[in-house]
């Protein structure tokens, strides 16, 4: 990496005020900034993205060199997406888990960025990520379901499809079962993301 890392947020939390994973996001941020030159880029999906269609893979699925403008522009804002995590060093979501899983506005944003022959390849061997060396923190905040647990559908699956496309240095900041702890469950993740920050800075 140079001297100057590039972070990509992406922020799923339906919430705004009082939203423990976009405090828990800034809070790594600001760290990084304190120590490292920070080149940001804040992709706030809550609001929702398109959902991935029949155009869509049509026009994925054509050679580029073949699209035409209509499947040019329907690919867009993926385009986009992909290229703003293509530039990125350090990726920091957060995460809400809904109903045992990713908010569905995240699953939109995975759908469009993980592409073949962007984020991903075929072999003989099987898929090949492309995007290796860059780190990524998941932050995961949850009313009761335990992170690691067997209803935890939401960081393993993260560590999953982050590592497809070659992101496999992937640390996990938790602030699960708040109902139960609260204060004390935000004290702790906001230490371990403290942690995290460094981390990522060293």
């Amino acid at each position: 990496m140079s001297d100057t890392l590039s972070v990509l947020t992406v922020n799923a939390s339906a919430r705004r005020d009082g939203s423990v994973t976009r405090k828990l996001v800034d809070g790594i941020v600001a760290d990084l900034g304190a120590t490292k030159q920070i080149k940001l880029v804040e992709r706030d999906v809550a609001q929702g993205l398109p959902i991935i269609d029949e155009v869509w893979v049509g026009a994925n699925f054509t050679d580029p060199a073949e699209r035409s403008d209509a499947q040019r522009q329907t690919l867009a804002l993926s385009d986009e997406l992909v290229a703003e995590l293509k530039a990125a060093d350090v990726l920091v979501i957060g995460v809400p888990v809904y109903n045992f899983g990713v908010p569905a506005a995240l699953k939109a944003w995975i759908d469009l960025v993980t592409r073949a022959r962007e984020t991903f390849h075929y072999t003989e061997d099987g898929p090949v990520g492309l995007l290796e060396g860059k780190k990524a923190v998941v932050v995961m905040a949850s009313g009761g379901v335990p992170v690691g647990s067997p209803v935890d559908f939401a960081t393993g699956y993260l560590r999953h499809i982050l590592g497809f496309i070659g992101i496999k240095d992937v640390e996990i900041v938790a602030a699960d079962r708040l109902a139960a702890g609260g204060d004390e469950v935000v004290r702790n993740a906001e230490a371990a993301a403290k942690v995290a920050a460094q981390a990522l800075a060293a």
